[in-house]
């Protein structure tokens, strides 16, 4: 490319002082580059005199070729270089459905009423995605557990797991009083979207982590059905805390196990490799919790 920028050079100017002074460089080195340029594509593009230098015919054609799209690539440049100074652009995420509206849209609305020219796709979706092979900016999820080449920007507060079911389960059945007496109970399962495997619940108490497998006789990917179970009473479910909190303060559901659910928060994720455009930048530090 930088041969062909000082061969159009020398064409336009018809000199070699000139184009080296329009190159910044000297009229030695625009000399050798010519020289170089003719012998790799074995065509003379310039016909020289101890007076001018003008374009041999294919030269000219060269040339004629080469200015609109040296015009197109420095056209692109400075839009680029627009946007650096003017947020812009289109930003996709994808997130599931409570962070979605409880995190994400109220960030997005006003960025969005701040700068005109960023537009954004939210997709809503329960999978961890990959982000990178789907063709979205960034993610969110809950927890920092991430692959190496990705970076976690934490987006909330600690949002504790909770234990729950309803008081009509609670009539027939005594209430755990440790993650160990849930193989005695019926357990609401949810079906993770990444391997199709079952989460496993998480409990920790006093720094020691305990993984339980539950069982019970309904599994769903949806956290808004395995909440319409508990409340049918049809077992325990564990979620994060703002899933269940307008039912626990209603007494629809009763929180067990309190000193055993461990923390977690939800966290936008995206490449580590990735040049943040300034309309993401602004996005991540409008997300970015700050509590």
């Amino acid at each position: 490319m930088s041969d062909l920028i000082a061969f159009l050079a020398v064409a336009e100017e018809r000199s070699f002082t000139r184009a080296a002074a329009r190159l910044e460089t000297s009229q030695s080195a625009v000399s050798a580059v010519i020289r170089r340029l003719e012998e790799r594509l074995g065509v003379r593009l310039l016909m020289r005199t101890t007076r001018s230098v003008s374009p041999t015919e294919a030269g000219r054609r060269l040339a004629d070729a080469l200015r609109p799209a040296l015009d197109g690539i420095e056209a692109e440049l400075a839009a680029l270089d627009a946007m650096r100074a003017r947020p812009s652009g289109m930003i996709r995420i994808t997130a599931g459905h409570h962070p979605a509206r409880q995190i994400l849209f109220p960030a997005v609305s006003r960025l969005m009423a701040e700068h005109p020219d960023v537009h954004v796709e939210i997709v809503v979706d329960s999978r961890f995605v990959d982000i990178a092979r789907e063709g979205f900016d960034a993610g969110v999820r809950l927890g920092e557990s991430l692959d190496k080449d990705m970076v976690a920007v934490r987006i909330s507060p600690d949002l504790q797991m909770v234990v729950a079911g309803s008081p009509d389960y609670f009539r027939n059945h005594p209430k755990p009083r440790t993650p160990h007496d849930l193989t005695h109970h019926r357990c609401i399962n949810l079906r993770l979207p990444t391997l199709g495997g079952l989460y496993v619940w998480e409990f920790e108490k006093d720094g020691r982590p305990l993984n339980v497998r539950v069982e019970g006789q309904f599994i769903c990917n949806e956290p808004d059905l395995l909440i319409e179970a508990a409340l049918s009473g049809h077992g325990l479910l564990c979620l994060p805390s703002d899933h269940l909190a307008a039912y626990l303060e209603a007494g629809a559901l009763v929180r067990v196990l309190e000193d055993w659910c461990r923390l977690a928060g939800y966290h936008l994720y995206y490449p580590s490799r990735r040049q943040m455009t300034p309309a993401f930048r602004l996005l991540v530090e409008a997300l970015r919790w700050r509590g």
